[in-house]
Order: structure tokens, then sequence, then C-alpha cells
């Protein structure tokens, strides 16, 4: 295993402008469909330049026996938490934990941000877990040290789960009943502060029947952090810095997709967190080491893609780094029409939304 910070730039003339659509409010989902698999497929076929209509579950028809399914199995963690400084109640302070530093130190956005100085102590749930901000880093964030009673709890973890939420997305405004919901199925290492969505409309019994077909279900990891979802505010695409995030690629995951795609089975990567783990290992003959360590990498159109053959993806934000790794992966201008065509029929949009293959 070898740390490694990836950061490409290929040339490009676009601009961020360029990834911008119009989007109806009431397009963006407000809720998982039920069950998961019901959820409506756009399939996009990258040599024919078709588009299809589909149900996810539908998703069986378009995986060919010996292809590798790739998923990202980490876990959302209850990362929101709020509070107030240390002997000030009347001071509110709200927290989202990005990134374990070491056991009990994370990097995190706080607000407001002006509030968290150097040496500043804040309290949450009632005393339970207390926070000392260490120092700044990069955008604002802080380093903060937690502490809480080791005799209750064994781990931050565990106090996170009695009094953290679930770090919903600013745009769903409605209320989660179900945590399970904002969470894969597979979902097994702790660690993300996002879901990684696309993977949300895939049930047990779907997976197991994509296994009975001859695919191989393999598990890399990426923690989901602020690289993945920080928005774009540079005009120009290459003035954009990615986040880092942390991501492994286990001995076992690395031979089982070596092997299927030496046998000519396809890569498919479930997620724009899978394929950026993929091609930030990916080697130029598209060979696939065990890895872990931080990616920054930044895929937008003019990227050459190295191994990924296939992508299950959500519908994501105008403007995002996410909807132009998908152009990347097909071509802008076609991508942009698959969106104003998903608009028009009603798809719906983002975390809770519907999802596409493109193949």
């Amino acid at each position: 295993m070898n740390n490694v910070i990836i950061n490409e730039k290929p040339k490009t003339s676009l601009s961020t402008s360029d990834f911008f659509y119009e989007l109806p409010e009431e397009r963006i989902a407000q809720h998982p469909a039920e069950p998961r698999d019901s959820s409506r497929l756009m399939v996009l076929d990258r040599k024919t330049g078709s588009i299809s209509h589909r149900v996810f579950s539908d998703i069986l028809e378009y995986l060919n026996p010996g292809d590798v399914l790739v998923i990202n199995d980490s876990k959302v963690i209850p990362a929101r938490l709020y509070g107030h400084a240390e002997g000030r109640e009347e001071a509110s302070v709200e927290l989202l934990l990005l990134r374990q530093r070491d056991t009990d130190t994370w990097e995190c956005l706080v607000k407001p941000g002006k509030r968290a100085r150097i040496g500043m102590r804040m309290q949450f749930g009632g005393g339970a877990l207390t926070g000392e901000v260490l120092h700044l880093v990069e955008e604002g964030n802080r380093i903060i040290r937690f502490s809480y009673d080791k005799s209750v709890y064994a781990n931050v973890y565990e106090v996170l789960h009695e009094i953290g939420l679930m770090p919903l997305p600013p745009y769903i405004t409605e209320r989660l009943a179900d945590k399970s919901r904002y969470q894969t199925v597979y979902a097994k290492t702790e660690g993300s502060a996002a879901a990684p969505t696309a993977g949300l409309h895939f049930t047990p019994e779907l997976l197991q029947k994509i296994r009975d077909k001859g695919v191989a279900i393999v598990p890399v990891m990426l923690h989901v952090g602020l690289g993945t979802f920080r928005p774009v505010k540079a005009d120009k695409i290459t003035d954009h810095v990615m986040h880092s995030e942390f991501f492994s690629v286990s001995e076992e995951s690395a031979r089982l997709i070596n092997e299927r795609k030496a046998a000519g089975g396809r890569l498919i990567c479930v997620g724009t967190t899978s394929c950026r783990t993929i091609e930030s290992v990916a080697r130029e003959d598209g060979r696939i080491p065990a890895m872990s360590g931080d990616t920054g990498i930044f895929i937008y159109p003019g990227y050459r893609f190295k191994a990924v053959d296939a992508l299950i993806t959500n519908f994501h934000l105008p403007e995002s780094t996410l909807l132009m790794l998908v152009s990347a992966f097909y071509d802008r201008a076609s991508v942009m029409e698959a969106y104003r065509v998903a608009v028009e029929e009603q798809y719906r949009f983002f975390s809770f939304g519907d999802a596409m293959l493109i193949q």
C-alpha cells in the first residue's frame, strides 16, 4: 500500500459556465424512491448516441457475465453536530466533520467560522462531546480535537451515533425519517460526510441477481468529503483545486478487477467516487494496483480514462465537478442534452434522485 496524491490537470478551453443548466426546484428529489430500485434509469449509449428510459432494476439487462461492478463501500457517519461555545450557551456552533486526522482529531467545517479561533472550546450533546480548535487549514476549515468520557464511549463514532445528525445536503429540506436511507446497503467503513449516492439504488436482492448473472461486485473505498461536493467558484475550470479525500483499494479488489479485465470483462463504476478511485490508481495500461492514500484527482473533459468502461451515476448539480466528470466520460454536448431531456421527462435530480447509465 502506498500513499499518493494525484491531481491531473488536462488542458481545456471550457469554462465553469459551460456546465450550467436550468433546473426547476420541484425536480430536486426530497426523499428516496421506495423501494430503492424503483427509481428511474436513463441509459446513454456512447456508440449510437441513443437515450433510453428504464427503471433502475432493469440495470441487470445491461450487465454481462464476466463484468466487474465496482462499488464504494464507505459509510456515512452522523457528521453534523449542533452545540455552543463552552460556558456560553447563547453562542451556537455547527460542525460538519469532514475527515479524521487521527483517533480523536478531525478536520471540520465550522459555522460561524469567525467564532472558531484557535483555542476555542465547544460542547455538544449536553457535554457528551467537547471540541477544541487546534489550528486553521485551507478553505477556512478547522482542525478540532475531541474529548469524551472513555469509560462510557469506546471511540468518537459511538458519541456521534448518539448525538450527531446525518449530513444531508442543503437542498434536501424534508426530514429523513430513516437514517439508513441515506446509506447504501453495502456501506461498511465509517468515514464519509456524504453518501456515494449512485449506490443508493441497489437492494440486497438486486445485488444477488447481479452476482447470479456472473458479474463480480468489488468494493473500493473513498471517504466522501468536500472534494466531491465543493462548488466550483473559478471561471476557468483549471483554476479549481479539489479538496483531497482518502481512498483505499485492497489487494483482493485489485486482483479481481485485473482478472476480469484481462478476460475481456468491462469495469463498471457505481458512482463518481468509485470512478475517481479507480482512475486515481489506474496505470497507463489500465491495470489496477492495490493502494491507499489521498486523491485530489479532478476529472473534466480532456481527461483520458485509463480503466473505466461504463458508469452508473445520479443527476448532478449545475457547474459541479461531478457533472464535469460525467461530461468527460461521454462528451459535454451529449450529457447536457441528456440533462435537458431529463428535465423535460421529469426525472428526479441530485442525491435522492434518479440514475443514469453511460455505456
